[in-house]
C-alpha cells in the first residue's frame, strides 16, 4: 500500500528546505539535482520516531542494530562525488534506514542496495516501496562480495568503513566508474575516497575526514 505522504502539506518541508540550504548548499555542495533529490526525499521518515524531530538536523540518529542514518551533509558530498545523470546502475553497501538509497533512486536509473541486518533491509524494503520506489532493489547480504550478478556497476557507494577497497567491489566497478567510501580501521581516523577506475589503474582522491559505523560481516571477521 502507497504511503500516504503529501509533500505540500508536510510539517517537516521548511525544515527540509533549511537543511538543504544551510547545512548542505552553503558549505559547497553545488550539484543542482543532488540539491533538488535532498529537498524531495523525506528523511524524517527514515528516521525512528523517538529521533523524529532531530531529523534535519546536521548529524547522524541511531536507527537500531548498532548502525546509523548519515548526517545530511556527508549523504550529499558522497551523492554528489559518484557525478550522477541519471541513465546510471548503482550498488550500494550498507543500505541502512534506506534514506541514502532513496537520494539514489532520484538520481539513478538502477539501484541495488545490500545489506547485512535482515531486520534494516525488511523496514528499508517496505519504507521505499511505499514511496513507490521502484527503481530500488534492496538485498541481505554481506555487501564486502557486492552483487556479481549484477555487474558491472556504474557507480558503487559504501556507506560504511572498511579498512581497505574490497576486491570483489573492484572487479564489480565499470572501467571509467566511480566508487566513493569511507576508508580506515580506527574509529576516529577514516577518509572519505573517490576511486576512479581506468583500465586496471585506480585513480584515488581524498575527500576528507569521516567518521562511519565499521564494514561487519567478512571482512570483520579477517580483521580480527
Amino acid at each position: 500500500m502507497p504511503l500516504k505522504f503529501d509533500p505540500k502539506n508536510d510539517p517537516f518541508r521548511e525544515e527540509r528546505e533549511a537543511m538543504v540550504r544551510y547545512q548542505i548548499e552553503a558549505r559547497g555542495i553545488k550539484d543542482p539535482r543532488v540539491l533538488e533529490a535532498m529537498r524531495k526525499v523525506p528523511r524524517h521518515l527514515f528516521v525512528p520516531l523517538e529521533y523524529r524531530e532531530f531529523s534535519y538536523e546536521d548529524r547522524p540518529l541511531p536507527i537500531g542494530e548498532g548502525q546509523t542514518i548519515s548526517q545530511p551533509y556527508i549523504i550529499a558530498l558522497m551523492t554528489q562525488a559518484l557525478d550522477l545523470k541519471g541513465d546510471e546502475k548503482v550498488l550500494e553497501v550498507g543500505t541502512g534506514s534506506g534514506y541514502q538509497a532513496a537520494i539514489l533512486g532520484e538520481l539513478a536509473k538502477e539501484v541495488f542496495s545490500i545489506e547485512l541486518e535482515k531486520s534494516l533491509a525488511e523496514r528499508a524494503k517496505k519504507l521505499l516501496e511505499q514511496l513507490g520506489y521502484d527503481n530500488i532493489h534492496v538485498i541481505v547480504g554481506d555487501g564486502f562480495f557486492g552483487l556479481s550478478e549484477e555487474a558491472p556497476f556504474d557507480r558503487i557507494i559504501i556507506t560504511c568503513a572498511a579498512p581497505r577497497i574490497p576486491e570483489p567491489l573492484i572487479d564489480q566497478l565499470k572501467d571509467g566508474g566511480r566508487m566513493v567510501l569511507p576508508l580506515g580501521e580506527m574509529p576516529y581516523h577514516q577518509d572519505l575516497i573517490l576511486v576512479k577506475k581506468k583500465g586496471k589503474e585506480l585513480e584515488v582522491e581524498d575527500l576528507g575526514g569521516v567518521v562511519f559505523v565499521p564494514m561487519r560481516g567478512v571482512i570483520q571477521k579477517r580483521r580480527s
